[in-house]
């Protein structure tokens, strides 16, 4: 059973393959009302043209190729009749239903031989009511770059690739451990003002954790991943859209470490930026301002370019408080250490394992690590260097009751993850006197090695 076409017209007497019956151009009889399919479509008054299936990749590319949902016609241009979109009633398996067909502009087939019955046709599309129009999914071919189909972002991310959930005050935990705010400020001779300035956010990690970048990425939507060195990656975000989200997040979920202060420049730097005032000597000599009082200052390029800038008051963090115990999960992901250390004993031929618990952080955020040690209600506050304090657990009744009982209800999460997995494994069995024996200290051994830098990933 195949459609027939009669100079131009169909034979009402030539059903389809799939049933379906279109109106003779003769006896136009069109359904101008609301189907039974629950479509209103408005009526031309012209006729139908005979479809067939459609079998272009472009036209099947992200749905599926139905019967009778997509169809498409060979016809002559001078055959098209009105060119608009015109609705009728056809028969779809004993049920009536209103169709739609619309010209598909540029799209044509054949070849132009000699033969004129092989001359360049246009090809036209069926559709239906609108759960049968062509685009069910979307389509690689109509977005070109991937990103999260919403009406507004969400307080949580799953990224389904690695199937992490990024709690938002994790995320600032994170970066308050592991984020960069910084203005790039380069010469250019394309620019006016000789200097172009450009805001970024970044995240450089080892190559172990580009899991949980590629969950951070997705968590903001924005951003590009790059390979940094021989064993890193580098989350960078630097467009004025993506960075008015980076803004966005951190004015709701504030950082409370004294990164804080390069945020607030940052921010100050980003509105100058965006209100263009870079572009004019006094605003460009404000940014570099900012730049000086940002983590290691001016580069001795800009110094000497800028030899008698003044750098701007650095802004404070003061009344540190965690509110979110996700902060602190996130916080220790990135600075977080756990240790297996096993020492001789003075007193036995038993070997002593300790378990340690360790943040170590910049003296100027000995405030912060107070504030950790308080939140967590145990540990030792000690000072390691001239500028670096150190935060450390080591009592087994606290590493059991406090670290272990805190992150197991709320994750460290990355490579981390897998330390802490196989520290919750030897404290357990120390717990059991496990460490007493020789096959029990051989097991601890075997794992102690396979910790932080030892790690593989493979295992």
């Amino acid at each position: 059973m195949l459609l027939e076409i009669f100079q131009g017209q169909l034979r009402l007497d030539a059903p389809t393959p799939w049933g379906i019956f279109f109106q003779d151009s003769a006896t136009p009889q069109m359904w101008s009302g609301k189907s039974l399919a629950g479509s209103k479509l408005p009526n031309s008054g012209d006729s139908l043209k005979p479809l067939v299936p459609s079998c272009s990749r472009k036209a099947i590319s992200g749905w599926t190729n139905h019967s009778c949902k997509v169809t498409s016609q060979r016809m002559k241009e001078t055959e098209m009749g009105y060119r608009g979109s015109k609705s009728g009633i056809v028969v779809l398996s004993g049920m009536k239903s209103s169709v739609k067909e619309q010209r598909v502009d540029g799209s044509w087939c054949g070849k132009l031989l000699n033969n004129n019955n092989n001359l360049p046709h246009l090809r036209c599309t069926l559709t239906g009511f609108e759960r049968n129009y062509q685009v069910k999914i979307l389509s690689t071919q109509i977005v070109k770059k991937p990103r999260w189909y919403s009406t507004a972002r969400c307080d949580s991310s799953l990224d389904k690739k690695h199937n992490l959930i990024i709690d938002p005050n994790f995320i600032t935990g994170f970066i308050d451990a592991e984020g960069c705010f910084t203005l790039s400020i380069t010469k250019s001779n394309i620019v006016k003002s000789g200097w172009v300035i450009k805001p970024r956010f970044q995240i450089s990690l080892h190559e172990k954790d580009l899991q949980i970048l590629k969950s951070i990425q997705s968590y903001f939507c924005a951003g590009r991943i790059n390979k940094q060195g021989l064993e890193s990656y580098q989350l960078r975000i630097d467009s004025i859209k993506d960075i008015q989200v980076i803004i966005d997040h951190f004015d709701k979920y504030p950082l409370i470490s004294q990164k804080f202060g390069d945020y607030q420049l940052f921010k100050q730097a980003y509105e100058l930026w965006l209100n263009k005032e870079h572009l004019t000597p006094e605003g460009l000599r404000k940014i570099v301002a900012i730049k000086a009082s940002i983590n290691n200052g001016l580069p001795e390029g800009l110094k000497a370019a800028f030899p008698d800038i003044i750098p701007v008051l650095r802004p404070q963090r003061e009344n540190i408080m965690i509110n979110n115990p996700q902060w602190l999960a996130g916080f220790a992901s990135g600075e977080g250490c756990v240790m297996v250390k096993i020492r001789e004993s003075k007193t036995s031929f038993n070997a002593i394992v300790e378990l340690v618990f360790q943040i170590n952080q910049h003296i100027r955020d000995v405030q912060l690590i107070t504030c950790i040690a308080e939140y967590l209600n145990c540990g030792k506050i000690y000072k390691h260097s001239k500028n670096a304090v150190v935060f450390k657990v080591s009592k087994l009744s606290d590493i059991n009751q406090n670290i272990i009982t805190f992150f197991s209800k709320y994750p460290i999460l990355g490579v981390k993850a897998k330390d802490f997995k196989d520290f919750c494994f030897v404290a357990d069995i120390v717990n059991k006197k496990g460490h007493l024996t020789k096959k029990g200290l051989d097991l601890i051994c075997q794992i102690k090695a396979k910790m932080n830098t030892g790690i593989n990933l493979k295992d």
